[in-house]
């Protein structure tokens, strides 16, 4: 009779987006396999859950615990693990060969899950935008693919990359059609970034825990889909067209950042974003990079054009800037377009807000000391935001400028005056990204409405 192989013990590292979808795909199911913990990073109260078992399978009917990532050296022994897969994204080659040394150390092996072991397959087409950064751009550019679509007469909705911060069950699948839609999910200020952008404009958003299900209700109401990345994470879903989003504000990270490098060699299309306030040795560096490590992909170069609704709020006065939270925290971006759209409006202060942060603010500049003098928009739960609240009304200024996607003064109490900074896509120079869906279009057989 044949002895019954061990199973091999597994940490999964992650922050609650990535990690939970390798599990899904490759883990769940597998007899080899035990996945004993979780562990859980870059995101505030994310750790002390549990993957419920109505997720996690038959193989898992207690579920599985969900630690803080501070824990891994005595998880690794506590639960005599000898794998430790790393699941999560927008980290620099640094950072991940220091994760993989301690596995290491330990004595656990150390693993990273590829596309053919984790993307889904749809039946429908699929354009997936990502990038070598969070804070690059991409959503300028997913918003733009969605304006195109819609003004072909293309049905479409949008699947982004997870961010189920809450209560996993309620955010297994997560279909956003309206801003009550926000409030009925509990989402955060860096969901709603990501979502109010598509909703107010009329488009559906899919997004959650179990993207199998996820991709099945989407692809009932659309001919096409927008696989909308986070971070700088390759697609859930295999894409039959990708354009990757480079930032050269950070010029040569998009060769040393993971899984940033992926997507750059992974690409159809490669946009150049931010030419415009770019420097000239910024730029020459992205597009040595690009020749490098992807010669055969198309290239774009588009501005990134800042617009304020209320520019005589900033000029002459003392202003506190209030920045997208992921791209100049864990992004290492320092800074974003309200400091710039301060600076081009003649602030007469940008107001350091350090001083005057409250509770776990504090704790961000600690960890993250590449940080301007801005403020991070870090809203993860009811918590935090009321430390936000709490430090923006401390700060001494005339006004607020928010550079946020989403509109914080719906959600915030925010005293003093309030500027409103967004920004669009600009196409310079390539073909015309226009052109580019149309052609991916009749490519696939789809008619597109002509006017």
């Amino acid at each position: 009779m044949a002895q019954c192989q061990e199973k091999i013990r597994v940490i999964i590292m992650g922050a609650a987006g990535r990690d939970f979808h390798n599990f899904n795909m490759f883990f769940r199911d597998n007899p080899r396999y035990e996945v004993v913990a979780f562990t859980a990073a870059q995101i505030p109260n994310i750790s002390g859950r549990r993957y419920p078992p109505e997720l996690a399978g038959k193989n898992y009917p207690r579920g599985i615990p969900i630690f803080d990532e501070r824990d891994l050296e005595d998880l690794i022994e506590k639960f005599d693990v000898k794998l430790v897969v790393l699941a999560y994204s927008d980290l620099l080659y640094e950072e991940v060969m220091h994760k993989a040394s301690l596995a290491l150390s330990k004595g656990a092996s150390f693993m990273l899950l590829g596309p053919k072991d984790t993307m889904l397959r749809s039946t429908k087409p699929i354009i997936a935008v990502c990038a070598t950064r969070t804070g690059a751009g991409k959503s300028t550019v997913s918003r733009t693919i969605s304006e195109i679509l819609k003004s072909l007469g293309i049905r479409h909705v949008i699947i982004r990359h997870p961010m189920p911060y809450g209560n996993l069950m309620e955010q297994a699948v997560q279909r956003f059609a309206s801003f009550e839609d926000l409030d009925k999910y509990h989402c955060t200020i860096e969901e709603r970034e990501e979502y109010e952008q598509h909703i107010e404009r009329g488009i559906v958003v899919y997004a959650g825990v179990d993207y199998e299900k996820i991709l099945q209700e989407a692809e009932k109401e659309a001919d096409v889909i927008i696989w909308d990345g986070g971070n700088n994470d390759f697609p859930f879903i295999k894409p039959d067209l990708m354009i990757t989003v480079v930032d050269p504000l950070r010029a040569g990270h998009e060769n040393r950042s993971f899984p940033g490098e992926v997507n750059l060699r992974m690409a159809d299309i490669i946009l150049i974003n931010k030419v415009n306030i770019a420097s000239p040795e910024g730029l020459e560096t992205v597009r040595r990079n690009i020749r490098k490590y992807n010669p055969g992909a198309v290239v774009i170069e588009a501005e990134s054009h800042i617009m304020v609704n209320e520019p005589t709020l900033i000029e002459g006065k003392k202003v506190l800037v209030v920045e997208d939270g992921p791209s100049v925290t864990h992004g290492h971006l320092g800074y974003g377009a309200g400091y710039i759209a301060a600076i081009k409006h003649n602030a007469l202060e940008i107001v350091d807000p350090r001083p005057y942060a409250v509770g776990s603010l504090k704790e961000v500049y600690e960890k993250y000391t590449h940080i301007g003098p801005v403020l991070p928009a870090m809203g993860y739960g009811e918590k935090q935001m009321k430390e936000l609240a709490e430090t923006i009304k401390h700060t001494p200024c005339d006004s607020v400028i928010l550079a946020t996607p989403a509109d914080l003064s719906r959600l915030l109490k925010i005293e003093k005056p309030v500027v409103r900074v967004r920004y669009n896509l600009r196409e310079v120079s390539g073909p015309a990204l226009k052109n580019v869906v149309t052609d991916f279009l009749y490519k696939h057989g789809l008619r597109v409405e002509t006017k």
